[in-house]
């Protein structure tokens, strides 16, 4: 019988399909406010210093009630990524975050 290679007990598990670094973009909704762009903007420097926040994209729903951001940033790692979403989910003037 020929020898086979030894399957590990625990395989280290894949969290992400991401491969760090990368371009991420970040899609934000919320309510049209004028202060929501800064509130993002904030969060999002928090979490990717490097962000330039001219880069930021902004449109308006059909109706103008809604407004999208999107953030392109230079993410580093799944953990930057995940506290990221959880703040930018958790603000009031957040709606969504894709």
């Amino acid at each position: 019988m020929p020898d086979t290679p030894a399957i590990p007990e625990n395989p280290p598990s894949q969290d992400t399909l991401l491969e760090f670094p990368c371009a991420f973009p970040l899609k934000i909704m919320g309510l049209t406010n004028t202060a929501l762009a800064q509130t993002v903007l904030d969060i999002v420097h928090r979490h990717a210093p490097d962000f330039h926040g001219a880069t930021m994209e902004m449109r308006a729903s059909s109706g103008g009630k809604y407004i999208s951001l999107t953030c392109t940033i230079n993410a580093t790692s799944k953990p930057q990524l995940d506290a990221l979403y959880c703040e930018l989910s958790g603000h009031p003037l957040v709606k969504v975050v894709l």
